[in-house]
């Protein structure tokens, strides 16, 4: 299995329907280039202790069978909507290879949500079956602006704006992860400042309620002045290799399975 402490791991850069779209007949859509094709948003961070995984999409289990990733130890979730929370039952496999739950590091409401979603796993008999059977999680709050020390470095929420919804981003170092937002609260800029690598929410080139759109995105990224800044959460609309032809300089589409060294 692949080692990638040091790294950042884009499992997926899609829109909630992916990309492909069921039915779609699209340039991109039914484009040959691998960098179109876009699975649901998560990414993992391979710390000092252990890999951090960011969100669990559907495909969680294929895409980390595609990157030769064997062994989640924490999870962190940005919030509980369906593209970023609905494979969490492919955890369940990891406490039994850790001797104990995965720690969950979540809002209360995304606790709250999990708990509802995935009733069987909290069943009392259930939890006394051996790992594997089900998702074995030990839940940890998260506060926005209140670092909280996960598998050897630091994990600091930030609050952000998902149209109606309020939603968490992390950094961590110089790296700040803000995929969802249509906005970025306030109080949230000072946590922001010296950040050395971006990654954005980017859906579409028209604006969208509850997303940042193309130019929405390039201007917000070229206020914080990051060295780099890679977008994220792409539907059909954007063309990979267009697209990045024409962003500025220090901008760029991620793509599913790029790798970026952390600090």
């Amino acid at each position: 299995m692949t080692d990638i402490r040091g790294q950042l791991v884009f499992l997926g850069t899609g829109t909630s329907h992916g990309i492909p779209v069921l039915g779609c007949k699209c340039a991109v859509c039914t484009s040959q280039n691998p960098k179109n094709w876009r699975t649901r948003c998560s990414v993992v961070v391979g710390l000092p202790e252990g890999n951090l995984l960011i969100d669990t999409p559907p495909e969680l289990r294929l895409q980390l069978l595609r990157e030769g990733i064997g062994q989640i130890h924490a999870v962190a979730y940005t919030h509980s909507h369906a593209d970023h929370l609905f494979g969490l039952d492919d955890l369940r496999i990891f406490p039994a290879y850790l001797g104990g739950d995965l720690p969950v590091y979540c809002e209360p409401e995304v606790e709250q949500r999990i708990r509802v979603g995935f009733d069987y796993a909290f069943d009392l008999e259930v939890q006394q079956y051996p790992a594997g059977g089900v998702p074995k999680l030990q839940f940890f709050p998260l506060r926005p602006g209140e670092e909280v020390e996960v598998l050897g470095s630091r994990l600091l929420p930030i609050r952000l704006e998902h149209g109606r919804y309020k939603v968490l981003g992390f950094r961590i170092g110089t790296i700040a992860y803000c995929t969802d937002t249509s906005g970025i609260p306030p109080e949230s800029w000072s946590l922001l400042e010296g950040v050395d690598i971006l990654i954005l929410d980017c859906l579409r080139p028209q604006p969208h309620p509850t997303h940042l759109h193309l130019q929405a995105a390039i201007q917000l990224a070229q206020q914080l002045q990051p060295r780099q800044t890679f977008f994220t959460h792409i539907c059909h609309d954007l063309e990979h290799e267009a697209t990045n032809a024409s962003l500025p300089p220090g901008i760029q589409l991620a793509y599913d399975g790029l790798r970026i060294p952390l600090e």
